[in-house]
């Protein structure tokens, strides 16, 4: 893998609340594992960063927003949304 890839505290909340409420709560496990294994090897060329430096992902059903840090090679991922 090319990045590390950690969660705020704030994404972590959000994807266990979406688990919880999901019903097909492996669908977002597939998305999750999804999500950590794209931006793990190529953060840098999914999406465009914004004025922030955040980007966007969607792998259904979820959605998150996240951060590159090429210095130190980690991604953060800042949000997690249900997009059904």
């Amino acid at each position: 893998m090319k990045y590390t890839v950690t969660y705020s505290e704030f994404a972590e909340r959000q994807l266990a609340d979406i688990w919880m409420d999901a019903s097909d709560r492996q669908a977002v496990s597939d998305a999750s594992n999804d999500v950590d294994r794209s931006l793990g090897q190529k953060a840098d060329q999914i999406g465009k960063p914004n004025e922030d430096g955040w980007r966007g992902l969607v792998a259904p059903p979820l959605a998150v927003t996240f951060k590159v840090s090429e210095e130190d090679r980690i991604v953060t991922v800042l949000s997690v949304r249900f997009r059904p």
